[in-house]
C-alpha cells in the first residue's frame, strides 16, 4: 500500500527520539531489509526487535551500546564515519553525563516499539557488561575487581591490538606517519628523561601494565624498578617479559595496590594511565602516598586523561562505565594539577598530548580491524565489539577536544635544584 511505513521508517522514528533530532544522521536498514534515512549517509543495520527494546528500556548511549555489543545493531560502513555521524547529538557523548530524552521523546519511542512488536521485559545485558560494584567505591577489593574486568581480558587479545610494544597508553608521535611502535618507544623514553633516570635510580611504576615502562627504564637507563599492578594477567605476562629480557635482578613486578607500597624511598615514580582509576574522592590519598614514597628531590610523572568539557562526575549509566572502565573517573587538568602540587611537590612541566592520543587510538582500531577474527577467538565477539566501539568513539572525542591527556611532572622539595629549562628532557 502506497505510503505505508516500513520497519526502517519506524526505526528512523525511534532513533530520532533517542537522539532528539528529526534529521537522522545515518541510514537505517531494518531486519526486513527495508532502508530509510539520507542517501549517502553511513548505514546502520538493526537486526532484531530486541535492539529496539533495549533502547526503550535504556534510551541513549547505554541502550544503543548494549545492542551493538550483542550484535543486534551493526555498522555496514567505516566505524569512524558512522560514529562521527552519530555524535551529532550530546545524548551519545562519550565521557560526560549523557543528556536524557524528554517525556515526549520517550512516548514517541514507546509508540514505535508498540507498532513494531518490540514491547517486552528488559533484555539481560550482554555478558561483557561489568556488574555494578558492591561495597565502598574505590575500596581496595572493588578497585581490584574493576581492574580485573578491564585488563584480565586476554593477553593474546591485547597483543593483537597493542602490538609488540604492549603499551596501553597514549604514544608520542613525531609525525602522524611515525608508526605506533616507534611512537610508544618515544613515549617511554620521554618519561625516563623527564624523571631524570640514571644507572641505579630506583623507580616505582604505578600501574605497570605488561611491564614495558619497567623494562625500558632498566634496559636503557640502568634503573632498579618496582612495577605494581592489580591485574594478575598483566603481572604474569610482565614477569615473563622481564625474564626474557634478562632483567629479573633489576625489575620486580608485583600484584599490589599503590596504597600498600611501603619500601620507600624511590628516586622517581611513573604513573601512566593509572590515575583515571583512582577516583576524585581518593585523589588526595593517592597524592599523599606517592609524595611519601619519594625521596627529597625525587620526581613524579602523572600521565592521565583529563576531561576538557567542564567537570565530570562518575555516572554508572554510561557505556564507558558499564563496559570499559567501571568506577573510572576523569578530572579536569586544573583540578589534577591543583591536587598534585603542594609545598612539598613543585610542578616542573605540563605537556598536553591530546592529538597524540587520537593518533594512538586510531592505530589501535586499525590493528583490531586487521586482526578481527583472531581478536574474537582470543576473547569473544562481544568483547571485541566493546573495544572497537570505545576506542573509535574515544579517538573522535580527543580529536574534538572534549578530552585531553596530559603529563604533569613534579619534583619533591629538599633535593637538588631542577634544571633551569625543559631542554633537559626535550
Amino acid at each position: 500500500m502506497a505510503g505505508r511505513k516500513t520497519v526502517a521508517d519506524r526505526l528512523a522514528e525511534a532513533l530520532g527520539a533517542v537522539l532528539g533530532t528529526s534529521e537522522l544522521p545515518v541510514r537505517l536498514r531494518g531486519w526486513d531489509g527495508s532502508i530509510a534515512g539520507p542517501a549517502g549517509a553511513p548505514v546502520v543495520a538493526v537486526r532484531s526487535r530486541r535492539a529496539l527494546r533495549r533502547m526503550l528500556w535504556s534510551p541513549g548511549q547505554l541502550g544503543i551500546g548494549r545492542a551493538y555489543v550483542a550484535g543486534e545493531i551493526d555498522m555496514e560502513d567505516d566505524v569512524f564515519a558512522t560514529f562521527t555521524a552519530l555524535r551529532t547529538d550530546g545524548r551519545l557523548a562519550q565521557g560526560g553525563p549523557p543528556s536524557q530524552p524528554t517525556w515526549r521523546d520517550r512516548l514517541a519511542l514507546l509508540g514505535t516499539a508498540l507498532r513494531l512488536g518490540a514491547i517486552g521485559p528488559e533484555p539481560a545485558p550482554p555478558a561483557e557488561e561489568a556488574p555494578l560494584g558492591t561495597g565502598h567505591r574505590h575500596s581496595r577489593a572493588r578497585d581490584a575487581a574493576a581492574i580485573s574486568h578491564h585488563y584480565d581480558v586476554s593477553n593474546d587479545f591485547y597483543s593483537l591490538v597493542l602490538g609488540p610494544s604492549m603499551v596501553y597508553s597514549c604514544a608520542v608521535w613525531a609525525t602522524p606517519d611515525t608508526g605506533l611502535d616507534a611512537a610508544q618507544e618515544a613515549k617511554l623514553d620521554l618519561v625516563c628523561r623527564k624523571l631524570g633516570l640514571a644507572p641505579g635510580s630506583r623507580l616505582l611504576d604505578v600501574g605497570c601494565g605488561w611491564g614495558s615502562m619497567a623494562i625500558h627504564a632498566a634496559q636503557r637507563y640502568g634503573a632498579e624498578v618496582v612495577g605494581i599492578t592489580l591485574s594478575e594477567e598483566q603481572a604474569r605476562m610482565a614477569r615473563k617479559r622481564v625474564a626474557e629480557a634478562g632483567l629479573t635482578d633489576r625489575v620486580d613486578i608485583r600484584v599490589q595496590d599503590y596504597r600498600a607500597v611501603e619500601d620507600e624511598p624511590f628516586d622517581a615514580i611513573s604513573s601512566i594511565g593509572m590515575a583515571e582509576h583512582v577516583g576524585r574522592a581518593q585523589m588526595p590519598e593517592y597524592v599523599a602516598q606517592l609524595t611519601r614514597l619519594l625521596r627529597p628531590g625525587g620526581r613524579l610523572l602523572n600521565h592521565a586523561i583529563n576531561w576538557n568539557a567542564g567537570t565530570s562526575t562518575w555516572n554508572p549509566d554510561t557505556f564507558i562505565a558499564r563496559y570499559v572502565f567501571p568506577d573510572g573517573e576523569l578530572l579536569g587538568l586544573g583540578e589534577t594539577v591543583g591536587l598534585l602540587e603542594s609545598r612539598e611537590m613543585e610542578v616542573l612541566d605540563v605537556e598536553a598530548l591530546r592529538q597524540h592520543y587520537a593518533l594512538t587510538l586510531r592505530a589501535w582500531v586499525q590493528r583490531l580491524e586487521e586482526n578481527w577474527d583472531a581478536a574474537v577467538a582470543a576473547t569473544s565477539e562481544g568483547r571485541a565489539r566493546v573495544w572497537r566501539l570505545y576506542m573509535a568513539a574515544s579517538a573522535l572525542t580527543f580529536e574534538s577536544g572534549e578530552m585531553g591527556v596530559n603529563q604533569v611532572l613534579l619534583q619533591k622539595t629538599g633535593g637538588a635544584q631542577p634544571p633551569l629549562r625543559r631542554t633537559a628532557w626535550t
